[in-house]
């Protein structure tokens, strides 16, 4: 069975088609005209692209998007990068597709593909993942399922910081690949990186400013849920062990006695939101 899913991104949205063992078929990707505080120029950019995609199949459809999402009622609560407030944007979709959606959040989606498709196929107990990309947000599955408690569930980069250099701040605004390379005054994260690997001190201290704050948000959500292994995603991730292995030292040193859960590297890419999506159109259909 083939299925399409549709991925929300603040700048761009994603459509994909796979079949039921995640095998790419085809892919599309639009600009997300934003803003759009009625949903409905977006609803419109992700009919088009479904029937582009669908090729007059009759594919089951899947679409995630950002923020704080409710997937039980299909409303997106709260999506600032789209000026989304309470917008019931399964509804618009059903409207324009003219049958069912299945509707969630985009980090939970990538969280969802990852677990069956990616770095954490393999992974056993609660599994957590945490793209650091533009912000920072987690997606925590419990025995395979999606933690989401009315949609309000990871958003760990909105905690504020109240100790230290960066007091007043919330986790993003320091810790996400945006804030590590603004702080660093370069174009991106992964540029941040090469200045770390080549021994530039200030790239240095900007680094470990962001291990430190990342680390405390990843050591409060393993003391409260314990995953076995965070699969981190986004733009910092592709630092690979330059990341990983001042986060592993740092968590060892807030975690003490308490496990330390082992860290992978996403490997879906950006797509993984739109796999996601693609997995609650074959579930919605079981």
């Amino acid at each position: 069975m083939e299925v399409i899913g549709v991925d929300v991104g603040g700048t761009t949205v994603k459509g994909v088609v796979v079949d039921g063992d995640g095998r790419l078929i085809r892919e599309l990707r639009r600009p997300t005209l934003s803003p759009d505080p009625a949903g409905t120029v977006v609803a419109d950019t992700v009919a088009e692209l479904v029937g582009v995609l669908d090729e007059g199949s009759g594919c089951p459809v899947g679409c995630v998007v950002p923020g704080i999402v409710d997937e039980t009622r299909g409303v997106a609560v709260l999506s600032a990068n789209i000026g989304w407030s309470g917008i019931p944007f399964a509804d618009l979709l059903r409207a324009r597709l003219g049958g069912p959606v299945a509707f969630g959040h985009d980090v939970r989606a990538g969280a969802l593909a990852e677990a069956r498709w990616g770095a954490a196929r393999n992974a056993s107990g609660t599994v957590a993942f945490v793209p650091i990309g533009t912000g920072i947000a987690a997606a925590l599955l419990v025995d395979g399922r999606p933690l989401v408690s009315g949609g309000w569930a990871g958003e760990i980069g909105q905690t504020l910081i109240r100790t230290g250099p960066h007091t007043g701040r919330r986790v993003e605004e320091v810790a996400s690949a945006a804030g590590t390379a603004r702080r660093a005054d370069a174009p991106d994260a992964r540029t941040v990186a090469a200045r770390v690997d080549a021994g530039d001190p200030q790239a240095q201290q900007v680094w470990q400013d962001s291990v430190e704050v990342l680390a405390d948000a990843l050591a409060g959500m393993t003391a409260a849920v314990a995953p076995e292994t965070i699969v981190l995603g986004g733009g910092l991730a592709l630092a690979g062990r330059t990341l990983t292995d001042p986060l592993e030292r740092a968590l060892d040193a807030r975690l003490g006695l308490l496990r330390r859960p082992a860290l992978r590297t996403a490997e879906l890419g950006d797509r993984a939101a739109a796999l996601g999506a693609a997995i609650l159109a074959m579930e919605s259909t079981e």
